[in-house]
């Protein structure tokens, strides 16, 4: 029997006022967006700067500080509680747990950014002269920090939060069992729903930014291989099929669903890897890789607190870590109801280690392919 909150269809059941709330939003929003193109592209550039230039001192502030908690939570006597009952053993292996992980959070944003980027602070870095050694090395450094420990410090800070009420306290797997301790029952009520509510619209604009670089991505590796044009249609048909793909992977489950696409995404990913490690310069990508994880680890306390206050004004902070410190934010709803929903029976500290180092490691692993471009330039230019 439902709630009256709750329409429900066998195992099927959707919250009526999280849905319709979001919908909503999600709809007017998009109509907006298609009825005025131009100025809607104004509007969203002028927030993104003066969220930049207002604060964006606050996104670098509370992103290190999701990670410093994870951390000290894990390795503190809190770590060795059990996502579930005491008895509860984990539902998947370690390799398909890492699989999923990757593919959960990272993917075809990290093989495009990986390239791009470093090319990019390479030839306009923040600090310093451009196409210079000291611009490819500080363009990796950026990269590692992008994507490195941070963002997947907030996806574990709200999945280890979400696992933890879900299994130890019997709670919805959904975003206002966080808020619990603040609210008790209410959770239920109109507040709870409208933070669900806010969760899937932010899901929603953190999943346009990934398919629009995941479509232009994979329509210029067409356009490469087949001669497939770049035109708007083309676009929106690829993106039918990715939507296509990803509703048939969600229908299966997890279990036969995202777990199966998850081992071949990785192994696929790992296939490419060693590929790229021995067809290229081995020795070179060896000592790059080598030499990026030390000057990731120890630029890694200036940078996580480095707004440019001493430089003359410019819009890159907005346009780079603030950017992606919102993207991350905007995913960590989704990624850390999914990361929850295949992490029981962890402990904590084996959750929050295990989220924050493996997609780490496919990070500096990969990044090796993508050193080489920067390197190489540098030695040609110098």
């Amino acid at each position: 029997m439902s709630s009256p909150s709750t329409s429900s269809s066998g195992n099927v059941r959707m919250n009526a006022p999280v849905f319709y709330f979001a919908a909503s939003f999600i709809l007017i929003f998009g109509i907006v967006v298609i009825a005025f193109p131009q100025a809607s592209g104004e509007w969203l550039l002028a927030a993104q700067n003066w969220a930049a230039n207002t604060v964006g001192w606050y996104y670098m502030m509370v992103m290190t500080l999701y990670l410093v908690f994870v951390v000290v939570t894990a390795l503190s006597g809190f770590g060795k509680i059990k996502l579930g009952a005491d008895h509860d053993e984990p539902e998947f292996s370690y390799l398909s747990w890492a699989g999923m992980l990757f593919a959960a959070g990272i993917s075809i944003t990290l093989f495009f950014f990986c390239v791009s980027e470093p090319l990019t602070h390479l030839l306009q870095p923040p600090q310093g002269e451009g196409g210079t050694a000291e611009a490819a090395r500080q363009g990796m450094q950026l990269l590692f920090l992008h994507w490195g420990l941070h963002g997947w410090g907030v996806f574990a800070f709200v999945g280890m939060a979400l696992a933890y009420f879900a299994y130890r306290h019997n709670l919805p797997l959904a975003l206002r069992s966080a808020l619990y301790p603040l609210i008790g029952k209410r959770i239920n009520g109109p507040i709870g729903y409208a933070v669900d509510g806010f969760g899937i619209i932010a899901t929603i604009f953190g999943l346009g930014a990934d398919m629009g670089f995941g479509v232009l991505h994979l329509n210029s590796g067409l356009d490469y291989l087949f001669g497939v044009a770049h035109t708007h249609w083309i676009q929106v048909g690829l993106i039918t099929l990715m939507m296509g793909a990803a509703i048939l992977v969600a229908i299966a489950g997890v279990d036969k669903g995202v777990r199966v696409m998850s081992d071949i995404n990785m192994l696929l990913a790992c296939a490419l890897l060693l590929f790229v490690l021995f067809a290229g310069p081995t020795q070179h990508l060896l000592n790059t890789l080598v030499q990026n994880i030390g000057d990731y680890l120890g630029a890694l306390p200036s940078k996580s607190f480095d707004v440019y206050a001493y430089n003359e004004p410019s819009d890159w902070l907005g346009g780079w870590t603030v950017f992606y410190w919102a993207w991350w934010i905007a995913w960590a709803p989704f990624v850390g109801l999914f990361i929850a929903r295949i992490s029981r029976g962890r402990t904590i500290r084996e959750f929050v280690f295990g989220v924050l180092l493996i997609p780490l490691g496919f990070t500096l692993a990969w990044s090796r392919s993508s050193a080489t471009a920067p390197s190489i330039r540098c030695s040609t230019t110098a």
